[in-house]
Formats: structure tokens, sequence, C-alpha cells
């Protein structure tokens, strides 16, 4: 049987590995080594992982940073919400639906998203709950994301395991970004939006919106969560 810290030695060695050889290893693999029963050296405490249906994270934040705050502002899509989205052309459809999409999910025009091929997309839940969140951007790493509690400011800071960086649990080929008015009173709707600026390139800004605000937001892959003792 294998060792707890002998598990903690192997994924930090697949983790460094993966940096230095550039996917030598699949994420599979990689995966199946993180939902092991997980030993945290510092507390000498046992951390269980269960493998979940995928879900998505969107995600502010230097893209270099390995740890940070203003989690508080991430959120969590629980389904795909590009499986569950409008195309920017059926936007006329949408309104004359009340804003209600086929999916059931309601429209806020003061407060949209789209996604990298032009999807029209339900909004994240807000915060992303506190926990421990196996993330990977289906590249070439898979790490464990830490969101902790909100502090007396309100403030929720986060951390990824093993000196992973945001940049690398980042699923490049996802994009989205979110649209508020720019300016009260003036419209900010999707039917502004450029269709033949998609779909976006990977790693790429999303598109403007005339009179849109826009925050383009990291999108990282959830593919386990931990459980209690």
């Amino acid at each position: 049987m294998i060792s707890e810290p002998a598990i903690v030695t192997a994924k930090i060695m697949v983790l460094a590995s993966m940096h230095r050889t550039r996917a030598l290893i699949s994420c599979v693999l990689l995966a199946v080594v993180l939902l092991m029963p997980l030993a945290q050296a510092s507390s000498g405490e046992q951390t269980k992982f269960k493998r979940i249906p995928t879900q998505f994270i969107a995600a502010l934040g230097d893209s270099g940073a390995n740890s940070g705050s203003g989690a508080q502002s991430w959120g969590l899509w629980q389904i795909d919400p590009g499986m569950r989205g409008v195309w920017l052309d059926n936007y006329e459809k949408l309104q004359a639906a009340d804003g209600v999409a086929p999916a059931q999910w309601q429209f806020d025009g003061e407060d949209w998203w789209l996604e990298e091929n032009g999807l029209i997309m339900e909004k994240p839940n807000f915060p992303i709950p506190p926990g421990k969140y196996v993330v990977t951007g289906n590249r070439e790493v898979t790490t464990v994301l830490t969101v902790h509690p909100k502090d007396n400011d309100g403030e929720q800071r986060w951390e990824l395991d093993f000196g992973a960086k945001l940049y690398d649990v980042t699923h490049l080929p996802c994009r989205s970004a979110r649209y508020t008015p720019a300016t009260s009173g003036i419209s900010c709707s999707p039917a502004r939006a450029q269709q033949s600026a998609f779909p976006v390139t990977p790693g790429a800004v999303m598109p403007a919106v005339q009179g849109c605000n826009k925050q383009d937001y990291a999108v990282l892959f959830v593919i386990g969560m931990a459980v209690e003792n």
C-alpha cells in the first residue's frame, strides 16, 4: 500500500515534471493521482476528494499568480453554460420569450455573459463557495484550488497547490466575458455584438460591445471536490 507521504511526494513530482516536460503525463492520469486521499503535510490531517461531473469556475486575477484575494468575485457554473446558451442571432427570439431561454434560465439585460463562440450564457452563481476544488485547464496541470471563507472585510483568499499558476489551470479555448451598461440610460445589448468577431481565438480577449463595460474571466474546469472525513 502507498503511504500518504508517498502520495503527496508523487503528486509534487508529477506536477513538477509536467512543467518541465510539457505533457508527458496526461491530465487523466494526473487527475487519478489527485483524487486519491491526500495528506496535508502542514497539519497532518487527511483530505479526501471525490470526482464530480465537470463544473466551471469564472475566475479573475493575475494569470501568473499562485494565490491572491478577490475570490468573492469568482463565479461557479455547476452545469456547462455553453450547452444551455442562446446564439447571438437568436437574441430577438430570447427577447420575445421575455428573456427566458429554452433551458429555462433568465436573461438579465443589465448583466449578461458571452462565450467564445457567440453564445449568450446564463450567469454563474456568485460567490464561489469556500472549499477545495480539483481544477485543470485540460492542458498540462491539474491541482487543488483552495478558496477560503470570507474574512471580516468580506474578502476571500485563494491559492493553488504546488506552485501552479492561474494560467496553468485556465482552459484557454474557453473564453467568457461579463457585459454591463457603461453609462446609465445607454443600451448595452447583445444586439450590438459583432457576430463576425466570433469564434474567439483561444487565449484572446473577448470582443467589446458598444455601450457596455466588459470584464473577461478565465475559465477553470472543476473535476473533483474535497469531502468531509
